[in-house]
């Protein structure tokens, strides 16, 4: 056989090899992105939000601490465990919808918080509407384990949560944008990057007062 006849049976199987690795690689990436996500705070707003990622394929390990809020997301598939902490330890990107800064605070750093357990490298998205300065407090937190809190307060009500027609206003890490963007655009029909961490809840505020003075601006013109 020729030295070019072995060259071009190397090339050939060099480019199937190629082809196998790249579509290998395409299908791990898959996988992992269909890894459970954790879901803690199953009120009117998250347990719509937790379903629109069930419904896009990813399993969902969920808490909250009325059990009477379970029944609806366990029997659409979602796994329920007792605590945040139970949740850290079998999920690593976990997002948080509490109702204030308290809850906000005991959830992520209480005894049976989701920085007892949390794993090194875990995404941690609060869509909570809290003080910037608690966002800022919980990702330093977070940091010190290893982990990336990013803040991604909501725009929209209960029929948009239930319709993934929410805007999410996303302070933290760039780099961690497309991470968070890919679970944020399951539950809802935007994400837009504002900057740092608490940037996302300064930014949500920014957007309600321009709302609100949109909206009484219109009532003046009406009266």
């Amino acid at each position: 056989m020729s030295m070019a006849a072995l060259f071009r049976g190397y090339r050939n199987f060099y480019k199937r090899s190629n082809k196998h690795v790249e579509l290998s690689l395409v299908s791990y990436r898959s996988m992992a992105s269909k890894t459970p996500v954790g879901f803690i705070g199953l009120g009117n707003m998250g347990t719509p939000m937790a379903r629109n990622l069930l419904k896009h394929g990813y399993p969902v390990i969920a808490t909250d601490v009325f059990p009477e809020s379970f029944k609806e997301l366990q029997d659409s598939g979602a796994q329920i465990l007792d605590c945040p902490a139970e949740v850290a330890d079998k999920a690593d990107r976990i997002i948080t919808m509490l109702p204030s800064s308290p809850n906000v605070i005991e959830v992520y750093t209480g005894p049976n918080g989701i920085l007892k357990k949390v794993k090194k490298g875990t995404l941690l998205i609060d869509s909570s509407t809290i003080d910037p300065a608690v966002s800022r407090e919980m990702a330093i937190a977070a940091e010190k384990m290893g982990a990336v809190f990013m803040d991604a307060p909501v725009s929209g009500g209960v029929g948009a949560a239930s319709l993934a027609k929410l805007t999410f206003m996303v302070g933290g890490v760039e780099e961690e944008f497309n991470a968070a963007q890919e679970l944020l655009t399951s539950m809802g029909a935007n994400a837009v990057y504002c900057g740092q961490v608490g940037s996302g809840q300064t930014g949500f505020r920014s957007k309600a007062a321009s709302e609100d003075s949109e909206h009484e601006f219109r009532t003046m013109l009406v009266q």
